[in-house]
């Protein structure tokens, strides 16, 4: 099963006072597959996505849902079909995890409609697959910084929209728990055909996961394909300046990136050399 709604971006400027931060962008998100967008610090990936979700006006340019601008459309009708999880969300003081995961459901209700059996199913689903459940009624602002990132995805997720927007949603978790949320994000794409765009900053994750990869660079899309079309030693040199080298992952097939530091290069040239004086060692550090 694979949604059928479109979303681009088509020359889109966008910035925060006098300071552009993405330029003239072109953005084509393939429906029913998963998108990650990856880039260096500042680079405008937070800003695109807010975009997206209509919480930043464009300078120039739109973003276009099914034809339509989303800056056009009414809130609800938005929200029923895309749904996001910001950077750094801010729970109500004193709200409960049930309650907080429950508002993901207001889109699906009218102004005379009531809470139905399929809101409380949904809660209880969106829940289980975060493994919130234990933690239904106990407040929000009690929780670890891991255990509030995995709630804020299943408000997310009880939202159950076709396109879902993701900023970096395996922050705060251990590496654990970033596989199972990666793993329920793939799960959720393959059951439902639920088309997601998320921010990782993890590049070896986002090739794993992703079936299309976008590399922004200075608010422009730099690269945009398959992962081993998009990551490659040389975009990982212009993208973030940094050398590597990237090589298969012997799981996946996928790529990946292996980073060479100065260190991990001086070392090796001082090991063809033999060991040296303390002196010696620094200056070559």
């Amino acid at each position: 099963m694979t949604t059928d709604h479109s979303l681009a971006v088509e020359r889109l400027t966008l910035g925060y006072g006098d300071r552009v931060v993405v330029d003239d962008l072109d953005l084509v998100v393939p429906p029913g597959r998963v998108t990650a967008i990856v880039g260096a610090n500042a680079c405008g990936k937070s800003t695109l996505l807010r975009s997206m979700s209509r919480l930043l006006r464009p300078r120039a340019g739109r973003v276009v849902l099914d034809g339509a601008e989303v800056h056009r459309l009414p809130a609800r009708q938005l929200a029923r079909t895309l749904g996001l999880l910001p950077q750094s969300p801010v729970a109500p003081e004193g709200i409960t995890v049930a309650d907080l995961v429950g508002r993901g459901r207001h889109p699906h209700q009218g102004v005379l409609s009531r809470w139905s059996t399929a809101d409380d199913l949904a809660v209880a689903a969106a829940l289980e697959a975060t493994d919130t459940t234990a933690l239904a009624e106990r407040p929000v602002d009690e929780l670890s910084g891991g255990q509030r990132q995995r709630v804020w995805i299943a408000m997310a997720l009880a939202q159950e929209t076709d396109l879902l927007l993701l900023d970096e949603p395996t922050t705060f978790l251990d590496v654990s728990h970033q596989v199972e949320v990666l793993d329920l994000l793939t799960d959720l794409n393959r059951s439902r055909g639920t088309t997601i765009v998320m921010v990782l900053h993890d590049l070896n994750l986002a090739a794993r996961y992703a079936d299309h990869l976008v590399a922004l660079a200075a608010g422009r899309v730099h690269a945009a394909g398959t992962p081993q079309e998009v990551l490659t030693e040389d975009c990982v040199r212009a993208v973030f300046g940094l050398d590597s080298r990237v090589v298969e992952d012997p799981t996946t097939g996928a790529p990946m990136m292996l980073p060479l530091g100065r260190h991990h290069v001086v070392g090796a040239e001082s090991g063809s050399g033999g060991s040296g004086s303390g002196s010696g060692g620094d200056a070559a550090c």
